[in-house]
């Protein structure tokens, strides 16, 4: 039987990619996409929660209502994960990001907005909601800088990539 990906029937390379490439295809992906699960805990236990999001660098960040339970369970541990993914359309396609780190919420007069805001498209927020654009954001901004990412892209071992990459802040 022909197979339209030779390389994926091969055993999988453990060759790194350099970290900047690494990082490019990261940034690459979280432009790629604006939706990503949310895991949080809380005291009923783990929450998957869908969440669009906007990115700056390797950081992810989001708009919330302070009563959801997302952010009562941020309140209580600030720990988090992120799955972003693109469409699957078959094992060559498979590219996602597994992102950990502490969430930080930036209330409506945090000064630490204004870089994140720069970024983040309110503006489609605002014509959503009904809200008139010459009016400034004021909801309650939450940013994940990443402590760790697990990316995966099994077309890398195309070029005899490990498909499944590890990106940690504290290494060079």
């Amino acid at each position: 039987m022909p197979l339209t990906n030779p390389w994926l029937a091969e055993p999988a390379p453990t060759r790194r990619l350099a970290r900047d490439r690494l990082e490019e295809r990261i940034r690459n992906l979280l432009a790629a996409q604006n939706m990503c699960v949310l895991a949080t805990t809380g005291a009923d236990g783990p929450l998957a929660t869908p969440v669009r999001y906007y990115s700056l660098g390797l950081a992810i960040m989001f708009t919330a209502s302070p009563r959801s339970p997302k952010m009562r369970n941020l309140a209580a541990d600030p720990r988090v994960s992120a799955g972003i993914f693109a469409p699957l359309v078959g094992l060559a396609s498979s590219r996602g990001a597994q992102i950990f780190g502490r969430a930080r919420v930036l209330g409506p007069d945090d000064p630490a907005k204004a870089p994140f805001w720069e970024a983040f498209r309110w503006e489609s927020e605002h014509v959503e909601r009904g809200r008139p654009l010459t009016e400034p954001p004021s909801e309650t901004l939450v940013v994940i800088e990443p402590e760790r990412i697990v990316y995966t892209e099994h077309w890398l071992r195309r070029d005899g990539f490990a498909p499944r990459q590890i990106w940690r802040r504290d290494e060079p």
